[in-house]
């Protein structure tokens, strides 16, 4: 048939066709052999087989009869909207259509016929090839406002549709005028995105498609700043002006929220009111709160309202899940701004004293038709004793009634819920257990329906991508057909509760659905046991329970229908019924830092065993309470955290707990107390501060109380710098990874220095390595444990041959920064290049408009020879690689260079090559860009040489900060050795003196201040600078009358000011005219001068200053020709403030002609441990008859024996005078005990059993005593013959077995921090030690003895009483003390001690509970010896020993 279709409608076509096919089958049949035959065989004529290459692809069965050329790509979509109505798809069997998108016009396009020929050469085979990407497109990094391009050149037949994507959304150029241009020319494809911004740093692919096949290339995009970093959660906006307004929008967050605390079930507001200007009524921005970086939407738990000025977020019922980083977020059509502070919520009162905490966090997993997998977390929160384990509750949807899905508690935070009926709707609770009772249910889950995940994804609108494909098909009934096997068995989780198995429904399985039968087997057996017997479950997944721990089993599963019971699929391996995942390992070392008035920071070293770990709790408590709060009660998956709500002044221990779903671990070791309050620079505010965008973070924490974003993208809400703060923060990641030496098992990295360093110097760098096999990086291991100070460093014990990636992490202060990003994948394999590595370690100083410093360290890896000079290279920063030209044509020996050849306002990069005798080699990395100019403000240092000929360089800097500090260096190397140049610094200036100047003291120094802007200068001594400074400095000396003192202003009785100064050498003729502000002064009754030509001291005497002196004094010297002044300005505050201590002097003057203190009140600590607080008081002879008299006053308070005693005293003198009525001083003082030593506690000498026992008594006696015993005046070495230790207040040596060389002297010395005392003893078997051992048996006999009866351990039960009796000798009778933890116990109702008969002790606890477990002794002690038995008691529950 031919269709003349260059005249013919498109409609017109398409009725044919369909009333064609419609009418007769067997006629469609005959037309599709025959149209096939005649194509295939060429035998229609050249113009028919054009034209049905230019219509559709029509199926009849098997049979392809035409296809849509791929030339049409003009055409629209009307043929196929007529298609689909006209019913030509409902034809059953019928039509396939590759591309229905063509729209004939009235007569086709002329330019298919045009490009008939390139099609041609495109397709030579005529056959159909799927696309194929020729030239990929390639990723690119670029900066802000630039233009990119991406290109890529697509091969196949039919020609490829091409797709341009940007993160999987579909690119329109239409929705984004001027945004994004797309061509396309003879299969070659481009992306043009202008002016990017970093909204257009993403992920781009390109999609080409045709008949056979769809195939996909990927390319980044990356958009940098040239000034800081942008956070990646939140979206950047558009800036610059609104084309509906033509205007740029001026956005403020003001009257913020701040940290803020709640309590489960309470209801909390946050709220702030924010500033848009220009104020437009009718305009509305885009207000949107985030919570953990995660968007907030409206809900029953959380409600949002805007009222034009101010946002508020609602949040009904707190839970712990609403615990977190709060974020709100104004979006105007120019940009955004952002406030961000953190919310804490506690848990509510339990319901049962005792109980746990609620869980949070409940979600099911896993969603089938009869199955779901609920998980949570555990609380922070346990009540006192260990959980239990925890209960699952759900409800159908629809009810309020929970029914609990397991009988006995489990422990593991995740269980499996089978038996829901398909179809229904369900939601979950959980609730945790101890033995106290059971807690408040968590917050309900998310509704989850019981059904098919496939259904749930089409009711959910997910389809299938647009292929170029419309398939109607219909399948015949098979009917009777038994399922295959399932595939893919595997157990997916093994639990000491429960095991879960998941499978994939087998291919033939039939029309209808299928169930599935689960069996089980005990490993080494062939007896296999149905465990659903009795329903067939109907998810891919099945839970078994009731298993025996320990046991190892095997599973089958089988599939059946109404056609019977099919195949077992292959059995999985042996399992062992037990937990798989262990709880995680204890978190590494606590490390607080001080942060504000009510916060710390506290950072820990992560579980270094941990399987899908969940997170961290952390934990605080007062020193000396022992009682731990939890400090957040939602997990932080970070290991960095600011603990909020502490109070002001406190110290606070902390420890943290890491947790996953098999349990919490143990907690880590307690950290060093802390003092809360603001860290170095903050101030009373410093948790709610304004913020600039911070860079990425990898540590979990909070922002300070409040913060603000303005620009930028909020990052994670782990870490976020306070740029505008003096609160010191972790540094930012280190960046620019190199290699600068590698050999067999080693490489020698470097990198540069952080962009933002935290406000604190950094203290150091840790390195961390991995291995790449094949493509994939390993686990990270550190290659440093303690930090390194310098910018390079050597990871040793790797393989030879294997690539590595590294990455580095930066500390401060304020704790370790996240790392940076992985380093390039480097070979670990020996150079044996004969020219040297790069330099590294580049710096550029003193910045000028033509000139600049480079620094540098010389290469690492030498080569062949050793390094005998550098290359500096310099190109400009926008410039291409070729533009890289040679600053000096010469090779120098330094480590820096002078750059003098710069243009003012340029911008450059410099970079630096090492030469040997075999070469120049590699050239370093480039360093960051550096634009040439004098910045405001910049000094240079100013050699001075003073009047007494000493010569001086000085240095100031305006742009100080309180960590600022000026660093002299001589030829760029620090001065450390002050023999030759002694440095001074005063507020913003710093000087550094030449001791004795000469030829050893030539070379280039220069003066750094730290913590600025780089702040900086140099100055160079040649020899003739040399020369010059000697010979001005002799000129100085000479002829200038030298002054011991310059010109100073002190005040004497009666507040007189007294200026006066000292002249070193002055004859008797010498001159002296006093000048104020160049006018002379006189002798006179306001100035009285005065000359003592003796020792050159003059001075001038005022009474009082008035407001008309305040200027500038002057005194004048001449003698001879030799002349001198010294001036003295008194102007502004130190005027004022002299003139004030005039004024109060004069005053004091007058009150201290009354009665008065001659000693303010003050205390003093005696030996015995008393104080006395004293005063004295004058009263002058005028008041009293006779002579002045001093009255002492003395208050005497006896201390107790507790560490700190504060006292607070106050004297009041009366006095009978009409002047003065009374006179009130008061002192508060907090006093520590120290030592506290009997004068006659002399070292005493007893025999024991064992041997010798050495002793002393002491009045007081507490840890913080240093004791130390001496023999021959060295320090004693204690091993298990010679024993040291404290009884009560009795400090002993005991020597076992003495022998010859244990004669001599011994001292035992007693220090307390503040002083200390000594006492000594004399063994040497003479005088009295003699006669002591002569009398040995006597003592022995008589000495005071523990006979035994005491047990080493009791152990019993709780609520039982305890009594334990031993026997006691001696004679005289001896004193018998009983000691709990070295401390002696007081006999009251719960502790009963006894003494019968004089030989019987008795020790009673009538009531024993777990507190009075511990070491408990009993100490009897004569004149004649002491000795103690110990025992220990172990107190059990009931529950806990079960």
């Amino acid at each position: 048939i031919y269709l003349p279709l260059k005249t013919i409608a498109t409609r017109a076509m398409f009725q044919f066709i369909d009333s064609f096919f419609s009418a007769s089958t067997p006629l469609g049949s005959l037309f599709v052999s025959l149209t096939q035959v005649f194509m295939s065989r060429n035998i229609l004529p050249q113009s028919l087989r054009r034209i049905i290459r230019a219509t559709v692809t029509i199926e009849w069965g098997a049979h392809t009869i035409f296809r849509l050329s791929p030339l049409c790509q003009h055409t629209m979509s009307l043929g196929e909207t007529y298609l689909r109505s006209s019913g030509f798809l409902r034809h059953r069997g019928v039509v396939f259509i590759e591309c229905c998108r063509m729209m004939l016009n009235e007569h086709i396009d002329p330019q298919i016929y045009e490009n008939e020929e390139h099609h041609k050469r495109m397709n030579k085979d005529s056959l159909m090839h799927a696309p194929e990407f020729v030239i990929k497109p390639r990723s690119h990094t670029v900066w802000e406002k630039q233009c990119v391009r991406l290109h890529c050149t697509v091969s196949g037949w039919p020609d490829p549709r091409v797709v341009w994507y940007k993160n999987n959304v579909t690119i329109d150029p239409m929705a984004h005028p001027g945004k994004y241009k797309l061509e396309s020319s003879y299969n070659v494809h481009s992306l043009e995105i202008n002016r990017c911004d970093f909204d257009d740093t993403a992920q781009y692919r390109v999609s080409a498609m045709n008949s056979k096949g769809e195939l996909s290339s990927f390319a980044s995009i990356v958009v940098k700043r040239f000034k800081g970093e942008v956070e990646e959660a939140l979206p950047m906006p558009r800036h610059g002006l609104i084309s509906e307004y033509g205007i740029t929008f001026d956005t403020h967050i003001v009257d913020g929220f701040g940290v803020s605390f709640g309590r489960e079930g309470e209801t909390m507001s946050l709220g702030a009111t924010v500033i848009i200007s220009p104020n437009l009524a009718r305009y509305q921005p885009e207000v949107q709160w985030y919570r953990d970086d995660v968007l907030l939407q409206p809900s029953k738990w959380c409600h949002m309202h805007w009222s034009g000025d101010k946002a508020t977020l609602t949040l009904t019922h707190l839970n712990k899940e609403d615990e977190g980083l709060y974020t709100l977020r104004i979006t105007t059509k120019s940009k955004y701004e952002t406030y961000s502070a953190y919310v804490f919520v506690r848990d509510a009162d339990a319901e049962v004293e005792g109980a746990p905490g609620a869980p949070l966090d409940v979600k099911c997993q896993d969603a089938n038709k009869d199955y779901v997998i609920v998980t949570w977390k555990q609380p922070a929160v346990d009540g006192g004793s260990s959980i239990l384990g925890y209960f699952v509750d759900r409800c159908e949807v629809g009810t309020t009634h929970w029914s609990q899905c397991n009988d006995t508690p489990i422990k593991f935070a995740r269980f499996p819920v089978t038996g829901l009926v398909e179809g229904r709707s369900y939601t979950f609770r959980v609730r945790a257990v101890n033995k106290s009772g059971m807690s408040r249910p968590s917050r309900v889950s998310e509704v989850v329906a019981a059904m098919d995940p496939a259904d749930r994804a089409r009711m959910r609108g997910t389809s299938a991508p647009w292929t170029g494909q419309i398939i109607v098909t219909e399948e015949e009934p098979a009917e009777g057909v038994v399922p295959g096997k399932p595939k893919e068995l595997e157990v997916t989780e093994a639990t000491k509760n429960y095991v879960v198995l998941s499978w994939k429904p087998p291919g033939e399985r039939g029309h209808e659905g299928i169930m599935y039968y689960v069996e089980k087997c005990v490993s080494g057996t062939d007896s296999w046991q149905r465990v659903n017997t009795e329903i067939p479950v109907k998810s891919p997944r099945f839970a078994l329970f009731d298993l025996a721990e320990g046991k190892a089993y095997s599973f089958r599963v089988r599939c059946c229908n109404s056609a019977g019971v099919g195949e077992p699929s292959e059995a999985t391996e042996a399992t062992t019924v037990g937990d798989k995942l262990d709880i995680p390992s204890a978190p590494g070392r606590v490390v607080p830092t001080r942060n504000t008035d009510t916060s710390v920071v506290v950072s820990w070293e992560a579980s270094r065993h941990a399987k899908e770990l969940v997170g961290y709790y952390i934990e605080a408590s007062i020193v000396g309470s022992n009682k731990f709060e939890p400090c957040n009660n939602k997990p932080v998956k970070g290991t960095r955290f600011i603990c909020h709500g502490l109070a002001t002044g406190e110290s606070y221990v902390f420890r943290v707990k890491a947790l996953n779903a098999a349990g919490l671990s143990e907690c880590s070791q307690e950290s060093e107390a802390i003092e809360v309050k603001a860290a170095i620079g903050a101030g009373a505010g410093a948790g709610a501060t304004s913020s600039s965008p911070s860079g990425p973070s990898g540590s979990s924490g909070p922002l300070a109380t409040g913060s603000k974003d303005k620009g930028g993208k909020r990052g994670s809400v782990t870490w976020a710098p306070d740029l505008s703060s003096a609160v010191p923060a972790s540094p930012t990641p280190p960046y620019g990874i190199s290699v600068l030496e590698c050999v067999r098992d080693s490489m020698v990295l470097a990198w540069k220095q952080p962009t933002f360093i935290g406000g604190a110097d950094i203290t150091g760098y840790f390195v961390d390595y991995r291995e790449v096999i094949n493509g994939v990086p390993g686990t990270w291991h550190e290659a440093n444990v303690k930090s390194v100070s310098d910018r390079a460093y050597r990871v040793s014990d790797l393989k030879e041959n294997r690539k590595y990636q590294f990455q580095v992490r930066a500390a401060n202060m304020a704790g370790v920064g996240i790392p940076s990003l992985p380093s390039g994948t480097f070979v670990c394999e020996e150079w044996t290049i004969a020219v040297p590595g790069p330099p590294h370690d580049l710096q550029v100083t003193e910045v000028r408009a033509n000139t600049l410093v480079l620094l540098y360290k010389p290469p690492v890896y030498q080569g062949r020879d050793p390094v005998n000079g550098f290359y500096i290279d310099i190109k400009e920063a926008d410039a291409e690689e070729e533009a890289w030209r040679g600053v000096n044509e010469k090779a120098i020996l330094t480590n820096y260079m002078k750059i003098k050849i710069l243009k003012e306002g340029e911008t450059y990069v410099f970079r630096v090559r090492a030469q040997n005798k075999a070469g120049v080699g590699k050239a370093s990395e480039p360093t960051e860009p550096v634009l040439a100019e004098t910045k405001p403000g910049t000094t240079e240092i100013v050699v001075d040489v003073d009047d007494d000929g000493v010569i001086s360089m000085n240095f100031a800097c305006s742009n100080l900060t309180p960590d600022s500090k000026f660093v002299w260096s001589k030829n760029y190397e620090e001065i450390t050795d002050d023999t030759r140049i002694t440095v001074a610094t005063s507020g913003g200036k710093s000087k550094a003196t030449f001791n004795m100047l000469a030829e050893d003291d030539i070379g280039i120094y220069s003066c750094a201040v730290t913590h600025t802007d780089g702040a900086c200068s140099s100055y160079t001594l040649s020899a003739e600078e040399l020369k010059k400074l000697l010979e001005l400095s002799h000129d100085h000396k000479f002829p200038v009358i030298p002054l011991k003192t310059e010109l100073a202003v002190e005040l004497q009785e009666k507040g007189r000011i007294r200026f006066w100064l000292q002249a070193e050498k002055i004859s008797a003729n010498g001159k002296i005219e006093y000048v104020f502000n160049d006018n002379s002064l006189s002798q006179g009754e306001k100035y009285k001068m005065n000359f003592n030509k003796d020792t050159g001291v003059i001075e001038m005497i005022m009474e009082s200053l008035l407001p008309e002196d305040e200027g500038t004094f002057t005194f004048q010297l001449q003698d001879g020709k030799a002349t001198n002044q010294s001036s003295l300005v008194l102007i502004g505050d130190v005027f004022k403030g002299l003139q004030k201590e005039s004024a109060f002097m004069r005053k004091e003057w007058h009150r201290k002609q009354g009665p008065h203190f001659v000693e303010y009140l003050s205390y003093e600590v005696t030996p015995e441990c008393c104080v006395i607080l004293k005063c004295k008081v004058r009263m002058p002879r005028h008041r009293v008859r006779g002579n002045s008299w001093i009255m002492d006053v003395s208050i005497r308070k006896i201390l107790l024996r507790s560490a700190h005693t504060p006292l607070q005293m106050t004297c009041y003198l009366p006095v009978c005078s009409k002047e003065v009525d009374l006179i009130i001083i008061s002192l508060s003082i907090s006093i520590s005990i120290h030592l506290s030593l009997s004068p006659s506690a002399d070292c005493i000498t007893s025999l024991t059993d064992e041997g010798i026992r050495l002793y002393s008594f002491v009045s007081y006696y507490n840890e913080a005593l240093q004791v130390t015993w001496h023999h021959k005046d060295s320090a004693i070495a204690f091993t298990d013959r010679i024993k040291s230790g404290v009884v009560g207040e009795q400090l002993w040596l005991q020597i076992t077995e003495p022998t010859e060389k244990d004669k001599g002297k011994y001292a035992i010395e007693f220090h307390d921090g503040k002083g200390g005392l000594k006492r000594t003893v004399e063994l040497s078997g003479q005088g009295e030690a003699t006669a002591e051992f002569q009398m040995a048996p006597y003592f022995l006999y008589n000495r005071a003895r523990v006979a035994g009866g005491l047990p080493d351990v009791v152990t019993i039960q709780e609520l039982k009483a305890l009594n334990l009796t031993c026997n006691i000798s001696g004679e005289p009778l001896p004193e018998v003390v009983w000691l709990k933890n070295e401390r002696e116990i007081v006999s009251d109702g719960h502790y009963v001690m006894k003494l019968e008969a004089g030989k019987y002790a008795s020790f009673t606890i009538t009531t024993v509970n777990t507190a009075d477990s511990g070491k408990y002794s009993i100490l009897v002690k004569n004149k004649y010896g002491t000795e103690s038995a110990d025992f220990t008691v172990s107190v059990f529950s009931p529950d806990s020993k079960k």
